[in-house]
């Protein structure tokens, strides 16, 4: 068979699996099937190699070729349009071709015509022919209307980093970029912008179908309510009201669901043929990698074909696009629009570096949109430095999974580091010691005014380490069970309640995860967040941050005000510990280690069983002690178990692979380069390195050994050694941070004192008594907001309550514009303390209200002082009162600048100058 032939076969199976009727010119019959391609259709230019018809009508051709012509499909484009323009024997519609389709074997590549600017793209497989049908009865393409007919975004009620993701969005999609990259800061509006452009997508684009991708139900059921909630600026109903949204939660796609909500996970077992089951989707893709049962590939499916989504919006997409998963990514003939908060080097270069929006933390908080951080530090003798059990001690032995406890001696001394906390050794101690260090320091410290424990959020090691933690902060908080609950996919509580009650309800003040609501979920009291374990995936710290990050009114039941911060409390290092963008190794992390090292020396050698096993033996080596090393490595004929791990990488190294197979050439007098070793002489190559790494394997008494080594899992339980905190207060970086924003704030007022009026007026008023006003503190706080200063008055504000924290008042308050008079007094010298604008005006109203009443004949009556007082609150916010000002709400309530005037007639003018000068300069 020659190449030709087959790619043909190959090109006539996929036309039939998406529903087409091939026919040679022989048996033409253009009533068999809404479509028919015919093979070796006469042209004047000579015979196409498929014409396809729909409806009886000439629609498109296919230009194929063989598979080894893949490398150059663009140059064959040119042979495509010559047969889309040629005269067809027997047509006497002469009107060129609109869809041509350039094909081998394995790819296929599409032209739609009647696009704006024609452009051809690879696609899985070929469209329907009900699907071009379609297409045909349009007045106009979906990437017309796009270009063409997107109405100017209505910006009421949409922040300005929305109105530019979402017009940066539209501007991408009218110039038919293919993949588009929203950047926005976590708590931003991420959810909401995605089904602004979903709605205008659906409404004025045409789009058919979009599908919005996630990678857990939890985030899935998340964007559902959004859904539903969502009312569109030029329609009264409610989203889900106009248009069929659907979460899917089995193979069915519904045909009349213009949104679909699914897990990616769900969606690659659609296209994979495969079951799934629905815990795989409660477990983020930053937690698991790909497993035996998994690892299908995504083939056509008749009943979810290539064009069934126009869009594909992809939340949390740093995470959920790579590997395994972007299989499903790749199906579908669809523009990728990726959301996150948190991308990397590989999520830029997915999307071709095509960044339509971006947002930052640092704007976002700027903004107002989300609150800054401050980070305090924990640390304990234990947690640094670890400590040492004696031989002959009695102490508890823990199973790590049933947690039952036998009572025994140790055998020999048993020294622990700190990185074997709540792995081989669980120190109560430390962990209560911890515990309490936070309860103290939040109490005294980070929010000493609150009557009530912040909304807390625990990040623990595993399942176990957080129920030691929960039992703890129950006693050393004195509370009872509904005080501080576990929110993971595997408690037996519903996860969703639990998660629901810590969001809107007054208990639980204290949740500990170890997963679940580490990325993407929504949490906006949290407060604190406590680190009990260490990351090293610099996005997943990331992620984990963000749950602290967004703000949150006055309205909350965690806090007496607004949210205007949350406090990251290290007890392991995390802010200081080295972060990776890699992913982890581990290819089959659900295959237990007996099966993985069975599987071997029965001759499973793929690479995910070879990669998987290597890594579980490097993981072990470093877990396992001296003795139990020893014993491997005597069994093993002398490798020790991280050696046999290693060789097993080092098998599949391809530039090895290459270099053994040229020695292997070479040795057999064959003359070969890179370039032209054969993929038999690669495959053999790579062969002989891995039966060469796998052959100790072979041995049982070696995979007994390994596997007799992982059993040892018991957990000891040291209540001798008892641990004491070392070190309790806010970090040194967040100290130096907090100097260097006071020294910008400070160089800046001196360097503009003469530009900005606000400032001009502090220097000079010793020598021009003159009135401040809301537009002059206005015009200097959007010079200092906007980037690259950001000096915000709560940065401001924080920034001198850790550095000079006696002399700083007021720091639990919600900051006012006003709060930067206080802030230039205070830098310039002229206060010796901090403390909020509204809290020094009061000071200075009741001195000069007592001046006032002593110089007097009578003194004000009751009527006149509560408007004074009016007029005083109304400098508090605003930094002066005149006329104008009575008509604002507080005042015109009460009557106004007639009720004022008759209350103080002409006095009236000299009392607001007075208060201008006396309360504000």
């Amino acid at each position: 068979m020659t190449p030709e032939t087959r790619a043909r076969q190959q090109i006539d199976l996929k036309l039939e699996q998406a529903g087409w009727i091939i026919q040679d010119m022989k048996q033409l019959n253009l009533g068999a099937a809404v479509g028919v391609a015919v093979r070796e259709y006469p042209t004047d230019t000579g015979p196409a190699d498929y014409v396809l018809f729909v409806n009886r009508n000439a629609v498109g051709v296919i230009e194929a070729k063989k598979d080894s012509a893949g490398e150059n499909i663009t140059t064959i484009e040119s042979q495509t349009e010559r047969y889309a323009n040629a005269n067809l024997k027997w047509r006497k519609d002469n009107t060129p071709l609109r869809f041509l389709f350039e094909a081998t074997g394995q790819i296929v590549r599409f032209t739609d015509n009647a696009d704006p600017a024609p452009r051809s793209r690879e696609i899985f497989h070929f469209f329907k022919p009900e699907t071009l049908a379609a297409w045909l009865a349009q007045t106009e393409t979906l990437r017309c209307r796009l270009a063409v007919h997107m109405p100017v975004l209505p910006e009421k009620n949409l922040r300005n980093c929305q109105i530019n993701a979402v017009t940066g969005l539209e501007k991408s999609l009218a110039h038919n970029k293919p993949r588009a990259l929203i950047h926005m800061a976590t708590g931003a509006g991420k959810t909401f912008t995605a089904i602004t452009s979903v709605y205008r997508l659906l409404k004025f684009g045409g789009a058919k179908r979009i599908l919005f991708l996630v990678d857990t139900r939890n985030l899935g059921k998340q964007a559902h309510q959004e859904f539903m909630a969502y009312t569109p600026p030029d329609d009264g109903r409610k989203f889900t009201e106009l248009y069929n949204v659907q979460r899917l939660a089995s193979p069915n796609i519904d045909p009349h669901a213009q949104v679909c909500i699914s897990t990616i996970q769900r969606m690659y077992s659609i296209l994979s043929g495969e079951p799934i089951d629905e815990s795989a989707e409660d477990v983020s893709l930053n937690e698991v990698q790909q497993t035996a049962r998994q690892e299908k590939l995504v083939r056509y499916n008749p009943a979810v074909p290539v064009e069934t989504f126009d869009f594909i919006i992809i939340d949390e997409c740093h995470r959920s696009i790579y590997n395994l998963w972007k299989q499903v990514l790749d199906y579908f003939d669809a523009f990728l629009i990726g959301l996150t908060a948190t991308p990397d080097k590989r999520t830029f270069g997915f999307f071709n570096e095509n960044i339509v929006a971006e947002y930052t933390y640092e704007q976002s908080v700027a903004d107002g949109v989300n609150v800054g951080y401050d980070v305090f530090e924990i640390e304990t003798e234990i947690t640094q430095k670890g400590a040492e059990l004696k031989a002959k001690e009695w102490v508890d032995h823990r199973d790590r999974q049933t947690r039952k406890k036998r009572w025994g001696e140790t055998e020999e001394d048993i020294a622990y580091t700190g990185k074997e906390l709540d792995k081989s050794v669980v120190n109560v101690s430390q962990i209560r010691q911890v515990i309490q260090a936070m309860k103290t320091a939040v109490e005294t410290q980070i929010f000493p005014a609150r009557k009530e424990t912040p909304k807390t959020l625990i990040f623990a090691k595993t399942d176990s380490h957080a129920d030691d933690i929960i039992h703890i902060v129950r006693e050393v908080y004195g509370q009872g069970n509904a005080f501080c609950k576990k929110v993971t996919y595997r408690t037996e509580e519903d996860a969703d309640s639990i998660l629901s009650s810590f969001r809107n309800d007054y208990h639980p003040r204290i949740a500990v995860t170890v997963d679940m609501i580490a990325t993407g979920t929504d949490v906006k009291p949290l407060e604190v967040l406590l680190f009990m374990r260490d990351v090293r995936s610099k996005g997943y710290y990331e992620q984990m941050k963000g749950r602290g990050v967004r703000s949150l009114d006055g309205d909350s039941n965690s806090a007496d005000g607004a949210k205007t911060r949350f406090v990251l409390i290290d007890a392991v290092g995390v802010e200081k510990s080295l972060k990776t963008e890699s992913r982890p190794l581990e290819k089959k992390p659900g295959v237990a280690l007996k099966d993985l090292l069975q599987g071997v020396a029965m001759g499973s050698r793929d690479d995910d069983t070879v990669l998987s096993l290597a890594n579980r033996l490097v993981r072990l080596a470093k877990q396992l002690d001296d003795k139990a090393q020893g014993r491997i490595e005597k069994a093993s004929g002398g490798i020790s178990i991280q050696k046999l791990g290693k060789s097993l990488i080092a098998a599949l190294d391809p530039d090895a692979i290459v270099q053994t197979a040229l020695a292997n050439a070479c040795a057999k007098g064959i003359t070969r380069t890179e370039d032209t070793l054969l993929p038999d002489e690669i495959n053999t190559a790579r062969a002989e390195r891995v039966a060469a790494a796998c052959a100790p394997f072979d041995q049982p008494e070696l995979r007994d050994e390994i596997e007799n080594a992982r059993r040892e899992r018991e957990q000891l339980i040291d209540h001798i050694n008892l641990d004491q905190v070392t070190f309790s207060g806010f970090s040194g970086q967040a100290e130096t941070q907090a100097k260097a924003v006071i020294q910008t704030f400070a160089d800046y007022i001196k360097q503009h004192k003469d530009e900005i009026a606000a400032l001009d007026f502090f220097y000079q008023q010793h020598y021009q008594r003159r009135a401040l006003t809301f537009d002059m503190i206005e015009e200097l706080y959007e010079h200092l907001a906007k980037p690259p200063l950001l000096l915000t008055t709560e940065r401001l504000w924080s920034a001198y309550a850790r550095v000079q924290t006696s002399a700083v008042k007021g720091v639990d308050k919600k900051r006012q514009l006003t709060d930067l008079v206080s802030l230039v007094r205070f830098t310039l010298g002229l206060d010796g303390e901090l403390k909020p604008f509204a809290d020094e005006v009061d000071k200075r109203f009741q001195a000069w209200i007592f001046r006032h009443n002593a110089r007097r004949g009578t003194a004000f009556t009751p009527e006149q002082t509560d408007w004074l007082r009016l007029m005083k609150d109304h400098i508090a916010s605003s930094c002066s009162i005149n006329r104008e000002d009575f008509d604002y709400a507080e005042l015109a309530d009460k009557g106004g600048l007639q009720k004022a005037w008759g209350l103080f007639g002409k006095e009236l003018d000299t009392l607001m100058n007075e208060m201008n000068q006396e309360l504000v300069a």
